[in-house]
Parts: C-alpha cells; structure tokens; sequence
C-alpha cells in the first residue's frame, strides 16, 4: 500500500508540473497560451509575473505585455502603468468597445482615460488576439497620457515612444511581427516614419500634426513642452 501511494504521489506531482494553471488569489484558472505568445512566457512564466502585474487587470495578455518591455525605452511606461503615476495608483487595463464611450471613438485603437482620480487604458476589443509585443508598444503609448489634457506635443511624443519600443520589441522578438494584424500594420507604419526621420520624431510629428483628430489640441500640455 505504501508504495502504491508513494506512486500515486509521484504521477500527481509529474501531472501538476506539466498542466498549464496556476492561482490567481484562491481561485486556480487554466492559462492557455496562445501560439503567438514568444516561447518564454509558456505558463509557468506567466504565472512567475501574475503577481507583480494583476493589479492592472485580469487579462494575463497584459501581464506578458507590460513585461516586454521591460529594460526597453518603454520601462518608464511599465512603471507608470504599475502606479508611478500621476495618480499615484496601478492603471486599469481593459478591452472594452471603445464605442460605448463616444461613437467617435469607435474605430480607436485604444483610448488613455482619467475619471476622477483613477487613470485606465481601454484598448479595442478587434486586438484581442494581437501579438503581445505589439500591445506592448501601445500600451508604452497610452501610459504616457496621465491627466484630462493633452496636445500635439504629447501625442508627437507618445507616437514616437510607441515607435521606438516597436523596434526594440522586435529586436527581442522578431515572431512578434505578424503581418496580417491590423495593430502590427499601425506599430509597422509608424516604424518606418521613425525610421525615415533617422530615428527621431520628424515624419511622424508631421503625421500628428495632419491627423484630423488632432486638430483642436493645443500645442503643448502640462510636462510636454513643444516638440
């Protein structure tokens, strides 16, 4: 009997190391990673960093965005969203039908929101199935806007940030580059203004500054000065 059970101990142990879950709280849920996920954040890894990123949301896509970029030009955003912020608390993160706040913002990618004192980043529903890296590089983007106003000069700045860790995040995950995903065809398109201006902000200043959206910013807004 004793070393049937010793056994049965055994085969528990060697199922438990290979299943893909892990507890969020007291709850244990199934991680099933998508095949667009680079090879290192199988589910053991992600379930290493859970900790450190559940307070943005309950979507672990998120988790292994924000950890790409850590150590790129985007760590200053990670930060931000973590609660190094204005509001001095973690940024929510969501996909919501970004409809439901204004027909205006249907058609967004994602949206940096502030109501009251609590700061979100709500990103379209359709890039749900995006590759992780090109959530990362907007997710670098929405992070900087902290407060109600904004202006050409932040959005120069948050597009040129987004297109900078775009480039690092393929240095480090080349898979991350999926064509045919309409956020991979933004973060591609910004790219190449980046890459144009020599690796500054000068096409992609003009692109902002062209964007009909834009067109009632001031130029400037609290700590973006004109670009």
């Amino acid at each position: 009997m004793r070393v049937k059970k010793i056994l049965c101990t055994l085969m528990a142990a060697q199922i438990l190391a290979t299943a893909p879950v892990f507890a969020i709280g007291k709850k244990t849920e199934e991680v099933v990673v998508p095949k667009n996920f680079p090879k290192k954040y199988d589910a053991k890894y992600i379930e290493r960093i859970t900790p450190e990123y559940k307070v943005v949301g309950k979507d672990f896509i998120f988790y292994v965005a924000l950890d790409m970029l850590r150590g790129t030009n985007g760590e200053f955003s990670r930060k931000a969203i973590l609660g190094n912020n204005l509001s001095q608390k973690p940024v929510k993160i969501e996909f919501k039908d970004l409809s439901t706040i204004s027909p205006e913002y249907a058609s967004f990618d994602a949206l940096g929101w502030k109501k009251g004192k609590n700061l979100f980043i709500f990103i379209n529903p359709r890039h749900k199935d995006a590759p992780p890296g090109a959530l990362a590089a907007l997710l670098s983007h929405e992070a900087l806007h902290q407060d109600e106003y904004n202006s050409l000069a932040e959005e120069t700045y948050a597009w040129t940030m987004e297109a900078s860790v775009w480039c690092e995040i393929l240095e480090n995950y080349p898979e991350s580059d999926e064509n045919l995903h309409p956020l991979v065809t933004r973060e591609n398109t910004l790219k190449k203004l980046f890459e144009k201006g020599n690796y500054s902000n000068k096409y992609i200043k003009k692109t902002v500054h062209s964007n009909p959206g834009y067109k009632n910013l001031p130029a400037t807004s609290p700590g973006f000065e004109d670009l």
